[in-house]
């Protein structure tokens, strides 16, 4: 049943605007899935949906096929950047509200090697690196994106 949800989660998400939890359950009610808030954002973090903002409103993706493939995708997330500073080999990221997740997902898709995780709330990032030199580098290589 979850993988079934799952998909078909992906499957509204990819041919509809879907911007908050409440509409994603009611979609997914309308396709004959019954489920809580819980479940739907325990769905969302499973599957890794990050919300982006696209014609003025945002909407949730599945980050692989947006983050991964777009140039221009990326420009504009790492401009939701308002602040990052670093503490040792911690590295704190302020965004825009509602865009920290997507700018981590665009973070993790750099697949630096040097970069252990990332947390994100709603707008802000821990970056947990492998040392204080490393913090330096991942810093300057996001601002060298945010800037093209």
């Amino acid at each position: 049943m979850k993988s079934k949800r799952q998909e078909k989660i992906l499957e509204i998400i990819s041919s509809k605007n879907v911007e908050t939890q409440e509409e994603l359950i009611n979609e997914l009610r309308n396709a004959g899935y019954i489920t809580t808030q819980a479940t739907a954002s325990r769905d969302i973090r499973q599957l890794k949906l990050v919300k982006v903002l696209a014609n003025g409103t945002y909407k949730y993706v599945a980050p692989k096929s947006e983050i991964e493939n777009s140039g221009k995708y990326s420009q504009a997330l790492f401009a939701a950047i308002l602040d990052i500073q670093y503490a040792l080999n911690n590295v704190v990221i302020k965004t825009n509200p509602g865009l920290a997740q997507a700018v981590a997902a665009g973070i993790d898709a750099l697949h630096d090697a040097d970069v252990l995780g990332s947390v994100a709330g709603d707008d802000c990032i821990i970056l947990v690196v492998k040392s204080e030199e490393a913090s330096k580098k991942i810093i300057e290589k996001i601002r060298q994106i945010a800037e093209k």
